[in-house]
């Protein structure tokens, strides 16, 4: 198991995990939140805030969590209402409706919340809705694991 931490952002996961945790690109100039991108395959380096260019790569064994932050004041709205990140989803809760771009047996699940002060949106991504018994597990694995505290 390896421990990656950045930006406030605590998580563990499997070896042979892919984590990336950084400050996306601020738009405009003053406004720069974080983003964490974990996955049980390697990540390829253009990839958007959602996974965009991820899941094109993703196989059918593949899992892909993407941790995005919003502003500050967005915690107080309805949306991020929810207290604390998610700690684990079930088989039901993923489908191909919650995907951006429809991809041939993957399927999806977003939630919103807040913590620490900080707003949040967590999308997760399976390869295939036929292994959603041994997939989600994986996801509530290091989702068990994540930890955000106040950010840098």
């Amino acid at each position: 198991m390896s421990r990656v931490s950045a930006r406030g952002v605590t998580v563990t996961v499997p070896p042979g995990w892919d984590v990336r945790i950084y400050r996306r690109e601020p738009v405009p100039p003053e406004v720069a939140f974080t983003v964490a991108h974990l996955a049980n395959f390697p990540l390829p380096a253009g990839r958007g805030d959602y996974g965009n260019g991820a899941v094109d790569v993703m196989g059918p064994s593949s899992v892909l969590v993407c941790l995005l932050e919003h502003a500050p004041e967005q915690a107080a709205h309805a949306l991020f209402s929810s207290p604390g990140a998610p700690k684990g989803f079930e088989p039901g809760d993923f489908h191909r409706t919650t995907l951006q771009h429809a991809r041939a047996g993957q399927v999806g699940v977003q939630r919103f919340f807040n913590t620490s002060g900080r707003a949040w949106a967590l999308f997760a991504v399976l390869g295939s809705d036929q292994r959603l018994a041994v997939l989600v597990p994986q996801v509530n694995q290091v989702l068990a694991s994540l930890e955000i505290g106040v950010g840098p």
